[in-house]
């Protein structure tokens, strides 16, 4: 799966199940503050990733990706 996939998946789950405005999606939004990401968002969002990437985020290394850039990058290194 290449980056563009990636982006594209994680684009349709952040619109289709958060609803987040899909305005908003570009690689440098801050996920709490632009996107409004909490952690009962983070939840879903750990069950959507394991059901369309086939692994679950880790919060420990979750901890570092503040932009939606550095999550589509962290989601990369682990579908490679």
């Amino acid at each position: 799966m290449n980056r563009n996939e990636i982006e594209e998946k994680v684009n349709a789950f952040l619109v289709d199940d958060l609803e987040i405005d899909a305005e908003k999606l570009h690689p440098e939004a801050l996920l709490k503050e632009h996107l409004g990401i909490d952690s009962l968002d983070l939840v879903d969002i750990v069950v959507i990733v394991d059901k369309t990437f086939g692994f679950k985020l880790r919060p420990d290394e979750m901890k570092t990706v503040k932009t939606l850039g550095q999550f589509y990058d962290y989601i990369a290194s682990k579908v490679a």
